[in-house]
């Protein structure tokens, strides 16, 4: 079915895509949300790294504060969402035909 050729290449290729997702899991990316009183970190992977609340928030009701939170992560997804298609097709460029 395969060829030793072809069968080289998927693995090369399985070992591009798997540091693709270390790089990822090691790169982090920042959103933020009523100009920095609240920043949420996130792996290049989804994983929330860090919440950070500023002391200043205080005076903000529930409601308020959900929407500074749900701004921040969604700045944040949409970075990490980013790099993730930025990484994948680097790695996925290598191993295309060269026009």
């Amino acid at each position: 079915m395969f060829g030793p050729d072809q069968l080289a290449l998927m693995q090369e290729m399985q070992r591009k895509l798997e540091e693709s997702k270390v790089r990822l899991a090691n790169s982090t990316v920042e959103g933020e949300a009523g100009n920095g009183l609240i920043r949420v970190t996130l792996s290049g992977d989804r994983k929330l790294k860090k919440l950070e609340i500023n002391a200043d928030l205080h005076n903000f009701d529930k409601d308020d504060l959900e929407d500074l939170i749900s701004v921040a992560l969604s700045k944040a997804l949409e970075k990490a969402d980013a790099l993730n298609e930025t990484e994948m097709a680097q790695s996925a460029s290598q191993f295309l035909p060269k026009f």
